[in-house]
Parts: structure tokens; C-alpha cells; sequence
């Protein structure tokens, strides 16, 4: 059976950082001629005049063309699934939007089609985010945040000596580009001397694991452990979440200086996109069936599994009191404070530039969503 892809959307600096700013610079020289201040709608039909006794309704407006580029190929990561069903189920035409569906193509090229103004919403981890907006001509914010935790868990097999990262002292740790700042939080949490612990580059195959060239690996949480359980092998599993560690997972990102000018047309993409979520969590099987007909090459069994993981991730007390995507300031000002610690980014930013809740709190009232056409 061959092994289900990798998900590389939580890898953002070292060698993927220098590779990803290069090829981000590239694309903005070349649309940066193609760059306009907004996209705005085409006007309706103007009203009949109060004379014309002829007239007795006005034209609706045509609907809104926008374009949505996910930040990988097509999978179960739940942005994308929500985009998927709203197009699929109508979501998106009952908001007066059209809707094209894109996937990017790799290194972060989708995050600068998106400060040219060549796409209006994307998807990228909140850590991305924080680099991106203390770049010039990256004016990157985001709109909803999907992981209330972040993607990457520490694994080891079951039947390792291993029972908690103050073990993995002695033995052997993988990393897949750079040691990850959350994997460096959890030793200092756990009280690990980082000095004995032999640390190595592996890439992207969990099969390092499984022939046991390293003792730890850190893997997406909705990703390879389904991989390597379906290959046979158990594991144990570390959060760095649950040693205290801020993290933060994908969200849906936008340009800011366009969003300024298209407030609307976020609001109602964001509506139909969270009306979608609500509809997935009771109908997976439906939802699964619609992510395979944009996926048709992945194993549906893999991508059910990513979808539930996913759903889960998206939950916490901030959600369910406030709505699926809610953040704060002070999750994001302790995951700058942590990528500032472990050299992740150079320097804080104004968290203001970061991250928005004002389109959110016009579709969520009380935790539920209200409005719409």
C-alpha cells in the first residue's frame, strides 16, 4: 500500500524559510505590474426611474468572482474541506458569490499570488502569518483560525522505552527541516537537557521510524500517524500543546489592503465557508464523498481520518463559546512571544497587522451564525 502524502504546511523556516522568501520575491516582481488596490464587484443594473411605471423590479446584481487557492494539493484539511462543500452545496451561490477552487502550487507560491492580488483567499499555518507580515509587500492578515492547536506532535513506537520527552535524552530525534520552535518548547517545559539528545535531518518519510533510524519523530497530527498505524505499527504521541506550549494551526488568510476595500465579500466568504463546517461535523461521510471528487488520487479512508482530526482541532472553549475560527490577541501574542524565544522570527510585529476578528463577529452572534441572504 502506498504511503499517504505528507503535509508539509507547517514548515516555515531554515532551508524551506530561505527557499520559500526566494521564490516569494520572485512571484511579486512578476505580478507586481498586475497589481490593483481592490477587486470590486460589477455594479447591478441601475433602479428604474420613480416615472417609469413600466418598471417593477431591479435586475439582482450578478454574483461576485473571487478566487480561493489552498496552500496544498487537494486533501481533508478542513479549510479546504469547507471551501469544497460550500461551492459543492450551493453555500457559496446563496451568498452571491463565485467561487474558483485552486491549489497552490508549492513553496508558498499561493501567499504571493495573494499579495499581488491575483487570488482573495488562502490558506497558511498562523506562525507563516507572523514571518510573512514584517515583509515588504507581504501585506498578509488573517481572517479565521482553523487549528486551535498547531499541527506537529512528537512520535515515537509503541514499543520504544520512551514514556515522556524527558526520555528522549540519549536517544535519537528527527526533525524534518529544522528543529521545530514547539518541539523546543516542549523540552524546556519537560526539562530536557537538549545538549544529549542527538538530533538529525530526516525529510518527509515516516518510514525513518518504522526502521527505526530515529527514536522520535515529529509528524502532522492529521497525517502520518494514520499513515504508520495503517502500516501496522502503534505509537505513543506527545502534544507539545499539553506541556503549556502556545501553538496555533492553519487559518484562512487574505490581502489586507484588499480586504479594506472588500469587507463584504469577506464577510459573506467567511459565512458560507463556516456554514459549510457547521453542515461537515454532522455529515463526514458526505463531506468525505465531496473532498474525493476534488482528491479522487487520495486513499478515502486517509482523508476521513484527516477530516476527523481536523474537526477536533478546531475545538476548544474560545470556539465553541464564539464560533469555529474564533481567536485572540493573546493567542497569537503568546505564539509571536515563543517563534521570538526559539529564533523562529527575528522580532515581534504589531499583532493588529496579524490577525482580524471584525468579519467574524458580523456572521457569529453568541457563538452562532446569524445573517446571510
Amino acid at each position: 500500500m502506498p504511503l499517504a502524502s505528507v503535509t508539509p504546511h507547517s514548515l516555515s523556516s531554515g532551508r524551506a524559510r530561505a527557499a520559500s522568501i526566494a521564490l516569494l520575491l520572485g512571484w511579486l516582481a512578476l505580478v507586481a505590474a498586475c497589481r490593483s488596490s481592490s477587486e470590486r464587484p460589477a455594479a447591478g443594473p441601475a433602479s428604474p426611474s420613480a416615472g417609469d411605471a413600466q418598471a417593477t423590479a431591479v435586475a439582482p446584481s450578478p454574483p461576485r468572482k473571487v478566487t480561493f487557492q489552498a496552500g496544498f494539493k487537494a486533501q481533508a484539511n478542513l479549510p479546504f474541506v469547507a471551501a469544497y462543500v460550500a461551492k459543492d452545496n450551493g453555500l457559496f451561490a446563496e451568498e452571491g458569490l463565485e467561487v474558483e477552487i485552486q491549489h497552490s502550487s508549492g513553496q508558498d507560491a499561493h501567499l504571493a499570488l495573494l499579495a499581488a492580488n491575483r487570488i482573495q483567499f488562502s490558506t497558511t499555518v498562523a506562525s507563516t502569518v507572523l514571518k510573512n507580515v514584517a515583509k515588504p509587500g507581504l501585506p498578509l492578515e488573517a481572517v479565521a483560525l482553523f487549528g486551535q492547536r498547531g499541527d506537529t506532535v512528537l512520535v515515537a513506537l509503541a514499543d520504544s522505552p520512551i514514556n515522556s520527552p524527558k526520555d528522549f535524552e540519549g536517544k535519537t530525534v528527527g526533525y524534518k527541516v529544522f528543529p521545530a520552535p514547539e518541539y523546543l518548547g516542549m523540552l524546556k517545559a519537560a526539562g530536557v537537557n537538549r545538549g544529549k539528545i542527538q538530533e538529525v535531518g530526516v525529510g518527509f518519510d515516516p518510514r525513518i521510524l518504522t526502521e527505526r533510524r530515529v527514536d522520535v519523530l515529529p509528524v502532522f497530527r492529521s497525517n502520518e500517524p494514520d499513515t504508520l498505524q495503517r502500516l501496522g505499527f502503534q505509537l505513543k504521541i506527545w502534544d507539545p500543546a499539553d506541556y503549556g506550549v502556545p501553538t496555533l494551526g492553519v487559518t484562512y488568510v487574505v490581502n489586507s489592503d484588499w480586504a479594506k476595500d472588500n469587507e463584504d465579500t469577506v464577510v459573506r466568504f467567511l459565512r458560507a465557508t463556516m456554514r459549510a463546517v457547521a453542515w461537515i461535523q454532522d455529515h463526514r461521510e458526505e463531506a468525505t464523498d465531496i473532498t474525493m471528487r476534488y482528491a479522487p488520487q487520495e486513499d478515502r479512508q486517509h482523508q476521513r481520518y484527516m477530516l476527523d482530526v481536523e474537526l477536533e482541532a478546531a475545538q476548544s472553549d474560545l470556539s465553541r463559546r464564539n464560533g469555529i475560527g474564533w481567536m485572540t490577541e493573546q493567542q497569537w501574542k503568546a505564539l509571536q512571544d515563543s517563534l521570538v524565544e526559539f529564533q523562529a522570527i527575528d522580532h515581534a510585529v504589531d499583532l493588529s497587522k496579524v490577525f482580524t476578528t471584525k468579519y467574524l463577529e458580523k456572521i457569529y452572534k453568541d457563538g452562532k451564525l446569524v445573517g446571510g441572504r
